[in-house]
């Protein structure tokens, strides 16, 4: 099961990167980093992590693996990381909120934007750690 996800994580990841206009030769290291995140994500579940901490290591392969490839390729992170990211953005949060609204079910739903919102910024802090990490080893 967890094989057939990550296949589907990388050829969503693809689709993305080919409708943001990746060129035509990182798009499958562009796919290769949306799968290693959702692998990562998928595999601390059995661990009994919370989403958010999943999320929040999840990211952080993300960002390191786009930041290497970056570096190898001689291409921006940005290419890897904003259609890599994407299977880890909390699309499934959101709808929740809204369904949860739409069903006058007020608690559910702060439940719901709390966790979400806790996702996305585990996410946004788990780039930036990773971002300042690869800027001090740039310097020296």
């Amino acid at each position: 099961m967890i094989l057939i996800q990550v296949i589907g994580a990388f050829i969503a990841v693809v689709s993305v990167a080919i409708t943001f206009g990746v060129p035509k030769k990182f798009l499958t290291y562009s796919g290769i980093v949306g799968a290693i995140g959702w692998f990562i994500y998928l595999i601390f579940e059995k661990t009994g992590l919370s989403s958010v901490s999943r999320m929040f290591l999840a990211a952080l392969v993300v960002a390191l693996v786009s930041h290497s490839y970056a570096r190898l390729k001689k291409a921006p992170v940005t290419i890897f990381l904003i259609a890599g990211i994407l299977p880890l953005v909390p699309g499934v949060g959101m709808y929740r909120i809204v369904y949860s609204i739409l069903t006058n079910d007020n608690a559910l739903a702060a439940f719901y934007f709390s966790e979400t919102m806790q996702i996305a910024g585990m996410i946004a802090l788990a780039i930036f750690i990773m971002d300042t990490i690869f800027r001090n080893f740039q310097k020296n």
